[in-house]
């Protein structure tokens, strides 16, 4: 941590703050400038994190020299790899289509479209048992039903689930059926959530909030990793700008941004970031040119009798025409799908 002086500092607050600097058992290193002077601060920088140094008088600034988020830190290890099922998701791993409908509808409607999406190619299976809505008349979820046909589903295909978590109550239930446990977009600075989440054995697929940075994304993983679960992957999802033509933007500078900064598996959602079936198919090949380790991608057999979202859903043709597409593209910057 760097400690930064205000040109009209005493000699006295000066050694006053380097005074205190060394009462916490850390050392100070000063150096003199014709107008400030700068204090380095060697040592564990948590000692300081929460320390009143920046109030002190003639401070003018504090800079910190090591990132907050530690454990998720890309220089803290190599790029990870995420294990859902028997799936590995990774920068080093083949590209992964995470598919499947926003809703469990049925115990049929989840079979039949996990059959199609796993014979077009899909690996990890999608669908919301409990669905966090923005009406409170908006069709909830099938709850725990919804879980067992998704277990009936997996079961079937061989595909394993990947399924969202809403309150912290309902944990052990989804346990019980799921393979990943998701952490939707307006949970993501739920921190109660997130602390029980990484205390589960399971993985854990973080999307970032539809208003937060791409810092914030990380230090809400390093919140899941900070409990004991080093299973996390990170998914963008489109945040909320000025822009109104779609249903958010989706930032695809997030996946290079996230993967220099953190070691963990980055994946995209473009279906939810859009809202509109008719763009998701191009920005799923752009998705995977920018580098995404996996696609989430919403897959309905009927999206016109869909209970949510199925303006978005593509449709099982569409899907399969969409595959070889993103092969290609994976096959241009030197990966498998």
């Amino acid at each position: 941590m760097i400690v930064i002086t205000q040109p009209t500092a005493t000699e006295e607050q000066i050694q006053r703050i380097i005074t205190r600097v060394r009462e916490f058992g850390l050392e100070a290193q000063v150096s003199r400038g014709a107008s400030r002077v700068i204090i380095g601060v060697i040592g564990p920088e948590a000692l300081l994190r929460e320390k009143p140094i920046a109030a002190m008088a003639g401070v003018e600034a504090i800079i910190p020299v090591l990132k907050p988020y530690k454990l998720a830190a890309r220089d803290s290890r190599g790029a990870s790899s995420v294990v859902v099922g028997d799936v590995r998701l990774g920068e080093h791993e083949d590209v992964v289509l995470i598919c499947g409908p926003c809703s469990v509808e049925s115990q049929e409607q989840i079979q039949s479209i996990a059959t199609i999406v796993k014979e077009s190619g899909a690996r990890i299976l999608r669908g919301g048992a409990f669905k966090p809505r923005t009406s409170p008349y908006s069709f909830q979820g099938l709850r725990e039903e919804g879980l067992r046909f998704l277990a009936e589903a997996r079961a079937k295909t061989g595909l394993p689930v990947v399924t969202e978590v809403m309150d912290p109550r309902d944990l052990s239930m989804i346990e019980k059926y799921a393979d990943c446990l998701q952490v939707g977009t307006r949970n993501m600075h739920n921190f109660s959530l997130l602390k029980e989440v990484g205390r589960s054995t399971l993985p854990v697929l973080l999307k970032r909030g539809f208003s937060a940075t791409i810092y914030d994304l990380i230090l809400s993983a390093e919140y899941i990793l900070n409990e004991g679960n080093p299973n996390v992957i990170l998914c963008e999802r489109g945040i909320r700008t000025f822009e109104t033509a779609a249903r958010y933007t989706l930032d695809l500078s997030a996946v290079p941004i996230l993967k220099s900064k953190t070691h963990l598996p980055v994946i995209v959602d473009p279906t939810h970031a859009l809202g509109l079936r008719e763009f998701v198919p191009q920005m799923c090949l752009a998705a995977v040119a920018a580098g995404a380790d996996a696609l989430m991608i919403e897959v309905h057999n009927s999206p016109e009798l869909a209970k949510s979202d199925g303006n978005q859903a593509l449709t099982p043709e569409i899907f399969a025409e969409l595959v070889p597409r993103l092969r290609a593209v994976a096959a241009a910057i030197g990966r498998n799908l």
